[in-house]
């Protein structure tokens, strides 16, 4: 009887051990093991792994990799890579498998609920309910047909809400290094300078990474350039606005409002899984960090706490990959590759 392939998980909740139970406790060629805690604390248990699974909390590292000789798999269950020493698994010839994308239309669902939310006047018209005043008195909103909603990047959760926006009736301006030829002819989207989609449309909303390209993409030299009386939405990351000049917009009615599931001092935020991990909340108070910011005391903004990823849907496709991945490898057809190995 051929080995068995030693696969070894770390860092997961007794829900998520279960799922990958079930889906992969009748592959009798594979020995599954799992662990709650990082990699690291569990090294001394790793000579015979030949596939791991982790996310973020365990680095792995050229120290670690002493520890796995065997290995020949990572399947992290993360979409960022940075804890994996890649040039290290290169060396020895180790795949690694990410989890590229799990929650476009999750949080373009979520930018949608925003976008509505202010145009609707809902949380003031649902405060009001419940205090037993039925005036609409400062409670007109505004239909959605017909405006223009500029997008900035149309990656997979851009592209996503832009088709979700198109089927409403709204105009779509596009910034983005990349046009997207099929969306032009599916959704007549027009791509258009930064400085154009500011100017001209009636929402923006943020759908690129944070990198120091985009850091402060939305600024003081260029937020006086937006339509006066417009709306952002900003479901990425905090860093790509300014808050200062995000304040300032709406102190002098530059800007009518603003829909945040981010906001800039989460920045030390670099996958939405962390938020669920008690490692992450056992070092981050994200309370006392924003409890005193003044976006939250405005009442034209809408803050969700950085929740637009996260629903049972999302998570169960980061599972989901990371199974699919295990299994393309071991079919020796390996998918989602960080490396070229």
């Amino acid at each position: 009887m051929p080995n068995k392939i030693k696969v070894a998980f770390f860092e997961l909740e007794k829900w998520e051990e279960k799922y990958i139970l079930s889906h992969l406790a009748k592959d009798k060629t594979l020995l599954l093991e799992f662990h709650d805690t990082p990699v690291k604390k569990n090294s001394k248990n790793l000579s015979e792994v030949d596939i791991l699974s982790a996310f973020i909390y365990s680095p792995i590292d050229k120290e670690t990799l002493v520890k796995l000789p065997k290995l020949k798999m990572i399947a992290t269950m993360s979409t960022g890579f940075d804890h994996i020493d890649l040039e290290a698994c290169k060396a020895r010839k180790i795949k690694v498998s990410n989890v590229p994308f799990y929650g476009e239309n999750t949080v373009a669902e979520h930018t949608l609920a925003l976008l509505l939310a202010l145009s609707r006047k809902l949380l003031p018209s649902v405060e009001r309910a419940r205090t037993g005043n039925f005036s609409l008195d400062g409670l007109r909103g505004f239909d959605l047909k017909d405006k223009i909603i500029g997008l900035v990047g149309l990656g997979h959760i851009g592209s996503k809400f832009a088709s979700i926006v198109s089927s409403l009736g709204m105009k779509i301006l596009v910034h983005d290094l990349k046009p997207n030829k099929d969306l032009i002819k599916s959704l007549g989207v027009k791509y258009v300078s930064l400085d154009y989609l500011l100017a001209n449309s009636d929402i923006i909303s943020l759908h690129v990474p944070y990198n120091k390209a985009t850091h402060h993409l939305i600024n003081h030299d260029n937020i006086k350039l937006i339509k006066k009386g417009a709306y952002l939405i900003n479901t990425s990351r905090g860093g790509l606005v300014e808050s200062s000049a995000l304040l300032k917009a709406l102190d002098k009615g530059i800007l009518a409002g603003a829909g945040l599931d981010v906001l800039e001092e989460e920045g030390f935020i670099k996958e939405e899984k962390e938020l669920l991990s008690k490692t992450f909340n056992s070092k981050i108070d994200l309370k006392t960090v924003l409890r005193n910011h003044l976006l939250l005391q405005n009442s034209k903004v809408i803050i969700t706490p950085h929740n637009a990823f996260n629903s049972h849907e999302a998570l169960i496709r980061i599972l989901d990959t990371t199974i699919e991945n295990i299994l393309a490898y071991k079919k020796n057809k390996p998918i989602n590759l960080v490396t070229s190995l």
